[in-house]
């Protein structure tokens, strides 16, 4: 894989275009040295009607609801920035891409003050390719709950995406790779099902969807999307509230929702394989296509290609 410092392309920062290479901040920049900076991940898909950036308002607009919550001002408008992402991928001859707008702070000095430095935002673009192996979408992964716990709601900012957050996002995930495993399961200082590292979490139950209230999780995007999908495409309850750790064990499906993962089967947590009973053997075969996680897939994958006429308003062209 080529190293992401290396590569032909652009990158818009601070309102002007840098060539890919040339596009660098100083040692001392200040994020660098305590994580106070926010960022977005957005995707944009190739469909009939041409390229599309999904639902970019809504990242945007949580992009600058992030800077406000960390007090950091943002010198663009949510407009200029929406323009910034659509001219990323044309400058750059994307159609199918991942995007990462991000707001950090500068090298105008050090200190947890954090007084007198500049504001920066960039926006970069390029072809992510898989999330996760591509069986990950069809089979399922394998999670173990984790021993870090989310943040509680007065120890940080949890409704904003924040750069400082993902450590703990990564010593979760970390753990359980180690450990054999493809992915984490984060519970909240309470106790109860919180999100995956970077994902949010679904389980069915006699035809119900339920995930956890937003509280400790991100108020995740794609995890709207399903919701909104769910409801009003295949007719779903959906409840939002607290979960505890063995509802996952015993759901008859479970899977998880964001950006760059897009929806992914959970298959077995802890050791348990979800959708089995006690008693019956475990399985490695592909989920059912007839299941409501197969469905959702199918249904999100038209929607972001513009497919669904409903939902064509979650469509900006690029």
């Amino acid at each position: 894989m080529t190293p992401l410092y290396d590569r032909d392309g652009w990158i818009w920062q601070d309102g002007e275009w840098r060539e890919w290479r040339e596009a660098k901040v100083h040692l001392f920049t200040h994020t660098l040295h305590y994580g106070m900076g926010c960022f977005e991940g957005v995707r944009a898909y190739a469909g009939a009607a041409g390229t599309h950036l999904f639902r970019v308002a809504e990242h945007t607009r949580r992009l600058a609801e992030s800077a406000h919550a960390l007090d950091v001002p943002l010198p663009f408008s949510e407009a200029e920035l929406i323009t910034a992402q659509r001219e990323c991928l044309n400058k750059n001859d994307l159609s199918n891409a991942y995007l990462k707008p991000t707001v950090f702070l500068g090298a105008e000095g050090l200190g947890l003050r954090a007084q007198g430095l500049t504001t920066h935002v960039m926006v970069a673009a390029w072809d992510l390719g898989p999330y996760i192996s591509p069986q990950a979408a069809t089979h399922g992964l394998r999670a173990l709950t984790s021993s870090w716990a989310r943040h509680h709601v007065n120890i940080s900012l949890c409704r904003a995406k924040t750069s400082g957050h993902y450590v703990n996002s990564m010593l979760a995930l970390n753990t359980a790779v180690k450990a054999g495993f493809d992915e984490t399961i984060m519970l909240d200082p309470e106790g109860y099902v919180a999100e995956a590292s970077a994902a949010n979490v679904f389980l069915l139950r006699d035809g119900v969807l339920h995930t956890p209230e937003v509280t400790s999780c991100l108020q995740g995007i794609t995890r709207d999307s399903v919701i909104q999908l769910a409801q009003q495409v295949l007719g779903i309850e959906v409840r939002e509230r607290r979960i505890t750790r063995d509802e996952l064990y015993t759901a008859d499906e479970a899977f998880l929702t964001g950006t760059a993962a897009e929806i992914l089967p959970l298959r077995e947590l802890d050791g348990r394989h979800i959708g089995t009973r006690a008693g019956a053997p475990p399985t490695s075969e592909p989920i059912s296509p007839d299941s409501v996680t197969a469905q959702l897939q199918c249904l999100y994958q038209q929607a972001v290609r513009g497919e669904l006429d409903d939902f064509r308003h979650w469509l900006t062209p690029a």
